[in-house]
């Protein structure tokens, strides 16, 4: 098991910014997400990047969200930018393709 701590939400205003950041308990090898679950939905992957720095993003944040990684540092973040009120979600960061717990997220509200 890994366990991972996110950090950096809050609370912007529509097209604001905000840079999240998850640091893991170990390195990690495999593939990393960044999840969302807004309320009365369930968590979606919107981000992921592997090892070698390699990223897909789902749809509705191509162009506004960039996942990277310090492998050094065992931390991944999610620079969000354009910032619209249906992003408000508890953001998650876990391995994608290995089941593991999750933490507590971090929660983003986009709201004027």
């Amino acid at each position: 098991q890994v366990q991972f701590v996110e950090a950096g939400g809050g609370l912007v205003q529509p097209g604001g910014s905000l840079k999240l950041s998850c640091t893991a308990s170990r390195n990690i090898v495999n593939q990393v997400g960044w999840y969302r679950q807004a309320p009365a939905k369930q968590r979606e992957l919107v981000a992921a990047i592997t090892l070698g720095g390699r990223t897909n993003y789902e749809d509705s944040v191509k162009g506004r969200f960039t996942i990277s990684r310090d492998n050094g540092k065992r931390t991944v973040f999610l620079q969000i930018n354009s910032l619209k009120p249906e992003d408000t979600a508890v953001y998650y960061c876990n391995l994608v393709t290995i089941e593991n717990s999750w933490g507590q997220g971090t929660q983003v509200t986009v709201s004027s």
